[in-house]
């Protein structure tokens, strides 16, 4: 499966930034963030699915993803985009 690159840009002492880069069609499977992570687009779009929802987020839009929240991602456009979330989050993949 082709999924997007995930790279950590910063962190502090409580948060850490990390930066998305996708192609179109690039799907990052089912998984969850042990904490919030608030995801912000800076370039392209991306449907994050989850809740039982599709949000279609583009560039300049956020969205905050609740803990333990079991989501998926697909890319729709070339994508570059933030997740902020606290640095003891950790992110698990479901199968």
């Amino acid at each position: 499966m082709n999924k997007p690159d995930i790279k950590l840009l910063n962190k502090g002492n409580s948060l850490k930034i990390l930066e998305v880069i996708g192609r179109a069609n690039m799907v990052m499977p089912t998984h969850t963030s042990s904490e919030e992570a608030t995801v912000i687009v800076l370039e392209g779009s991306v449907i994050i699915d989850f809740g039982g929802s599709e949000h279609l987020l583009k560039t300049g839009e956020t969205l905050l993803i609740p803990a333990k929240q079991a989501h998926s991602l697909l890319v729709m456009t070339k994508l570059r985009a933030l997740v902020i979330m606290p640095i003891e989050s950790l992110i698990e993949f479901i199968n």
